[in-house]
C-alpha cells in the first residue's frame, strides 16, 4: 500500500480512546494511518467518539463496520475475551489487525488466528511491543555481552491494585467518561496476568528468548470489587505466582497479584547474574546509556519509543506505536517485533501457569518465536 492505511477503531472504551483515538485525531501521522471509523456496541458511544475525534464513519454493530466501513485494518480495543471471535470475523472480511493485549486467552485460539490470517493474506500486529523500547534492547545486549556474568535468574510482574477503577475515562457522567471496568474482573480474559503481567512477560521473553517450562500457584483472592459505590463480582484469578524455566538452570519469577510489586517497573524485568544486576535502567546501581534516555527521563517511558513526539500524550503511546507498526508493515513491508508469534508464546505461558496451578504439574511449552536483536 502506497497510501495511508484506513483504520477502524473497535471499542471506544478506555484503551480505544487513550491508545488510538486520542492519537489519531492529532493527524501528524496521516501519511501512514488515517482514522476511518469507530465502532462500539454501547448505544451512542461510537457516535459520540466519532464526533469528538473526527471519525468519518461510526457503527454500533461490528458486522456493519466490517461490511460497510471504508477501512483496511482494525485496532481491537474490546474486552480480551472477545478478541478471538472478533479477530476471526476481521480475517474473514480480509481486514488487517492490531490487537491490544492480550491477543487471545488461549494458545489454541492464537494458533487458529495466525493460521487463518496467513491463509487469507491478513497481517497481524499484537501489543505490547515491548522490544521496541530502546532500554530493553540495550538490556538484552548487555546480558549477551556478559556484563552480568552468568545470568542466574530474573523477576517480573505486576500488582493489579485499583488502577482501572481510578482511570479518568471512568469518573465522568457522559458516555465517553463513565466506562465501567468490570470486565477486567471476570473470566475469561480478566485478571492481572492478561492485563498487566503480559508487559513484563513480553519484555522477559524478548530479552531471554522463548521459555521452556512453567509451574505456578494461582487463585481468586478478591471475590468482589467496588467501582463508583457499586460492588461487582470478581471470579478471575487475581493472585498468581509463576516460575518460568528458560533452560540451563536459568529461571524467572513472575507474578500477577492482587496487590504489591517487587520490581522497579512492571514492564521492565530485573536480572541477576554472577557479576551483578540490572534493576530498571541501572546496571549495578549506575545508569546505562540507550537511545532516548533523556526523553524517557523527562517525559516518561513511552517518550523513547521510535515515533513519539511531544504533540502526543505519553499515556498509552505504546499502543499507538504498535498501530504505526502495522501501518508500516502494510505500506512498506517493514518488519516489526510486535508479532503474533511472540504474543502467542506469552499467552501460552499464562495459560500453562493456570493449568499448572490447577493440576499441580509443571507444564511444557510448545510455542516459539524469533526474538529481536539487542542494541
Amino acid at each position: 500500500m502506497a497510501n495511508p492505511i484506513r483504520i477502524g477503531v473497535l471499542g471506544a472504551g478506555s484503551i480505544g480512546i487513550r491508545g488510538a483515538l486520542a492519537h489519531l485525531t492529532i493527524g501528524d501521522f496521516n501519511d501512514r494511518v488515517l482514522l476511518a471509523a469507530v465502532c462500539d456496541t454501547v448505544p451512542g458511544r461510537a457516535q459520540a467518539a466519532a464526533e469528538k475525534y473526527g471519525a468519518p464513519q461510526w457503527f454500533d454493530d461490528y458486522g456493519d463496520l466490517l461490511a460497510k466501513g471504508d477501512i483496511d485494518a482494525i485496532t481491537v480495543g474490546t474486552p480480551i475475551s472477545l478478541h478471538y471471535e472478533q479477530g476471526l470475523q476481521a480475517i474473514d472480511a480480509g481486514k488487517h489487525l492490531h490487537f491490544n493485549k492480550t491477543m487471545t486467552t488461549t494458545t489454541e485460539e492464537a494458533d487458529d488466528l495466525i493460521a487463518r490470517a496467513e491463509a487469507k493474506g491478513v497481517k497481524i500486529v499484537s501489543s505490547p511491543g515491548q522490544m521496541l523500547r530502546p532500554h530493553l534492547r540495550r538490556i538484552k545486549k548487555l546480558i549477551e555481552d556478559g556484563e552480568l556474568g552468568t545470568l542466574a535468574w530474573a523477576a517480573t510482574g505486576a500488582g493489579f491494585g485499583s488502577y482501572h477503577e481510578k482511570e479518568g475515562v471512568r469518573q465522568g457522567d457522559d458516555i465517553l467518561s463513565n466506562i465501567n471496568p468490570a470486565w477486567y474482573w471476570r473470566r475469561p480474559g480478566g485478571g492481572p496476568l492478561y492485563d498487566m503481567t503480559v508487559y513484563g512477560l513480553h519484555a522477559l521473553t524478548g530479552i531471554l528468548g522463548p521459555a521452556k517450562r512453567v509451574t505456578a500457584l494461582s487463585g481468586v483472592l478478591l471475590k468482589e470489587r467496588e467501582f463508583r459505590g457499586e460492588m461487582f463480582p470478581s471470579d478471575c484469578d487475581d493472585n498468581t505466582l509463576i516460575l518460568v524455566d528458560f533452560g540451563g538452570a536459568l529461571f524467572a519469577f513472575c507474578y500477577g497479584t492482587a496487590a504489591g510489586s517487587i520490581v522497579a517497573s512492571f514492564g521492565s524485568p530485573t536480572f541477576y547474574g554472577t557479576k551483578g544486576s540490572i534493576v530498571g535502567e541501572l546496571l549495578n546501581g549506575e545508569p546505562f546509556d540507550f537511545p532516548g534516555r533523556e526523553a524517557q527521563a523527562a517525559h516518561g517511558i513511552n517518550a523513547a519509543l521510535p515515533d513519539y513526539n511531544e504533540r502526543h500524550p505519553t499515556e498509552e503511546f505504546h499502543v499507538f506505536e504498535d498501530i504505526l507498526q502495522l501501518a508500516d508493515l502494510l505500506r512498506d513491508g517493514a518488519p516489526t517485533v510486535s508479532t503474533a508469534e511472540h504474543a502467542r508464546h506469552v499467552i501460552e505461558i499464562i495459560e500453562c501457569a493456570y493449568r499448572a496451578a490447577e493440576t499441580g504439574q509443571t507444564q511444557q511449552l510448545r510455542t516459539t518465536f524469533t526474538p529481536a536483536p539487542g542494541a
